[in-house]
């Protein structure tokens, strides 16, 4: 995964820059255009970085204001919704987004379907992916026309930042891009019908699937951790040591 790797480089280098100090606590960091020459790398790779460092409490992303540093104070505040499982988190979001949904199947427009339409192909594109998914989400908020659906619903997303959420939901979505891309399609053609109960159910099924994916995925972590566990008790205890130092 080359545009992984690639961002991950740029996580490291702002990370190093903080630590010695090249970026202080409180200050704004240089532009995305800016940071994207200076690391030489496309400005989707730049924002995937950002997301990275924002996820671990090194920045602030303040809307029209730019990317900040954050001191520890800010970490602290940052920290009270980190108790927040991926599982409430889909849960909560299937919920809200399906009534979301539903309302948007009466009031989207020929303009915001396009819109869906182009997203769901940029959903093949690994570096843009996670960032096309976003605003077809956020495309479907909008359209409802009801901003308290769309505060709350800004604010789910933001909350999908947190470490432990955003790592089970990148894995996730590493594994099954054909079918996130279908089923995204399937939310599409229910609001192009203008089908609130089709499009409340394909967006039900979508989390639905999400769900299940976030139990196995937890599963086969469970088991590794198990594994390794056990690996470290027979290294500890084995005879091979010291059978070998003879």
């Amino acid at each position: 995964m080359k545009s992984r790797r690639l961002f991950w480089s740029v996580v490291d280098k702002i990370e190093e820059g903080i630590d010695n100090g090249s970026y202080l606590p409180g200050t704004r960091l240089p532009s995305e255009r800016e940071l994207s020459e200076l690391f030489n790398v496309s400005r989707p790779t730049l924002r995937e970085a950002i997301i990275a460092l924002e996820v671990r409490g090194r920045v602030e992303v303040r809307t029209n204001a730019g990317v900040y540093v954050m001191n520890q104070e800010d970490k602290t505040k940052k920290s009270s919704v980190s108790h927040i499982s991926a599982f409430e988190l889909t849960q909560s979001r299937a919920l809200i987004e399906g009534e979301a949904a539903a309302l948007a199947a009466v009031s989207i427009t020929e303009e915001e379907l396009d819109k869906l339409e182009e997203l769901i192909e940029k959903l093949d594109d690994e570096e843009y992916s996670d960032e096309a998914d976003r605003e077809f989400h956020l495309t479907i908020c909008q359209s409802t026309r009801n901003k308290a659906l769309m505060y709350t619903i800004q604010n789910l997303w933001e909350l999908r930042k947190q470490p432990s959420v955003q790592q089970a939901h990148s894995y996730i979505c590493s594994q099954s891009t054909a079918q996130r891309k279908e089923e995204h399609n399937v939310i599409y053609q229910a609001l192009k019908a203008r089908n609130p109960e089709q499009a409340r159910s394909a967006m039900h099924q979508h989390f639905n699937r999400l769900i299940n994916a976030l139990f196995e995925a937890s599963e086969v972590q469970a088991l590794e951790e198990i594994k390794q566990k056990s690996e470290a008790t027979r290294q500890l205890y084995s005879l091979d040591r010291i059978l070998s130092a003879k």
